[in-house]
């Protein structure tokens, strides 16, 4: 059963899985603080702006999935805290026909602290991401992993910066971002940036915009596929890897229902 936040709130999760709605038309603050092993759906219904801040404790373990099924442009500004030897994971589906603005920063706050940023959008309205991961102690480790399908009429902006500030030693930030594009008529862009001001550390990013291949097209039609239903096949194959960034069962199964669902809905109009 989910809990419906309506009001600014501070949330202390419990171990386990939870469900939370938020379901308003006022602007809204919202914090989740987590110790041990958390894992959190969270759905946005409607909103006005709204403001996400989470704070994982020394050695927790907290997985977010953020899934967006508002009908109204969606405004988000999130900070994310992670203490010492914490792992976070935050995940976002962004399957729904409204636009998205969202802005997310990862402080990677003491030694030992790692976090991954993955996102699942199926685009075609305005969706714009700005998130930026920062390694501010030694052996932190971030990781971020965005992909997009844009159909015709969207418009997607993914600005990823993943930044090792001096002292920082051992640590490691790395990214992947892929689009893949099936119509005219949509524009991608993806910003990958790797601001590194240490010497002793890993980093890396992959980048990749591309178009549907007509010949995997033609074939799957030539099985007797129509164009919707190889749209929705690919579309599904191609987001659904996002699943495994996801230790809790419930919330993979709970993300794969709710793509699938929808980029059915969606490749169909």
């Amino acid at each position: 059963m989910s809990i419906r936040i309506y009001a600014d709130t501070d949330i202390l999760l419990q171990e386990g899985y939870s469900e939370y709605e938020i379901d308003t038309d006022r602007d809204l603050e919202v914090t989740f603080r987590g110790a041990g092993v958390c894992d959190a759906f969270i759905r946005v219904v409607r909103c006005g702006k709204l403001r996400i801040r989470t704070f994982a404790e020394a050695g927790a373990v907290i997985s977010y999935l953020f899934w967006n099924s508002t009908e109204e442009v969606l405004n988000v500004d999130e900070s994310h805290e992670v203490l010492g030897d914490a792992a976070v994971t935050v995940a976002y589906g962004e399957c729904n026909s409204a636009p998205t603005e969202r802005k997310t920063y990862v402080a990677l706050r003491q030694q030992g602290a790692s976090a991954k940023v993955a996102s699942a959008s199926l685009v075609n309205a305005k969706k714009t991401y700005n998130i930026k991961v920062a390694n501010l102690a030694p052996h932190t480790y971030g990781d971020m992993e965005n992909y997009a399908v844009v159909l015709k009429g969207g418009k997607l902006m993914i600005d990823a910066v993943g930044k090792i500030v001096n002292g920082a030693y051992k640590s490691e930030s790395h990214q992947t971002s892929r689009a893949l594009c099936f119509d005219e008529g949509q524009s991608s862009q993806i910003l990958p940036e790797l601001l590194i001001d240490e010497n002793d550390v890993q980093a890396s990013h992959a980048m990749s915009i591309g178009r549907m291949d007509e010949d995997q097209l033609y074939y799957m039609m030539s099985r007797g596929l129509n164009v919707q239903q190889c749209t929705s096949l690919i579309s599904t194959g191609y987001l659904m890897p996002i699943t495994e960034t996801l230790q809790n069962e419930d919330l993979r199964s709970a993300l794969r229902n709710e793509m699938e669902r929808k980029i059915s809905e969606l490749c169909s109009m």
